[in-house]
């Protein structure tokens, strides 16, 4: 452990110093997911996620409290939350839709998909609508090569999806 930390695990809340507070059940949630494996280090992408889920997305100074509570250093923390795309490090809408851009995708109609969705939400990869509702990004798979284009919003996947259906698949998120 760090011996220059701003806070301690043992206490109910956890903080980085710069504003940002472990909510004491995440820091549980992680220390659980810490004692299933031999090396805490394994257990990043599950607090990350665990994190993500109270905030929508994983703050700066949460990499800091994370590091600390598994015990590990923040480089690790941050390597790990660098190199998935999906642990969010920017806030994100509500719904994140995510097009998938993979060589199957792309041969059975991504620019087509993705024309659709950025002319009825007035957004492009990246980006954000005005009223927080959706955010757009691209992925490189989806793993419904055999349902492309294929999209997912949220937690659910979708595909094939047909251009002019956009609008009425949105209308399920709002």
């Amino acid at each position: 452990m760090n011996e220059n930390a701003s806070f301690n695990i043992h206490s109910p809340i956890a903080s980085d110093g710069d504003g940002f507070v472990l909510h004491d059940e995440d820091r549980n949630h992680i220390l659980e997911e810490r004692d299933h494996y031999e090396q805490p280090q394994a257990a990043c992408i599950e607090a990350l996620k665990i994190v993500q889920r109270r905030h929508g997305w994983v703050p700066d100074g949460a990499i800091p409290a994370i590091a600390e509570v598994l015990g590990v250093g923040p480089a690790s923390v941050e390597g790990v939350a660098t190199f998935y795309s999906l642990i969010f490090r920017q806030p994100v809408g509500r719904h994140v839709i995510l097009i998938c851009d993979s060589s199957s995708c792309f041969l059975t109609g991504f620019d087509e998909l993705r024309e659709a969705i950025t002319a009825e939400l007035g957004i492009e990869f990246g980006q954000t609508t005005e009223d927080g509702r959706f955010t757009l990004l691209p992925v490189c798979c989806l793993g419904a090569c055999d349902r492309g284009p294929a999209m997912m919003i949220g937690d659910d996947t979708f595909g094939p999806v047909p251009p002019d259906s956009v609008a009425e698949l949105l209308k399920e998120y709002a």
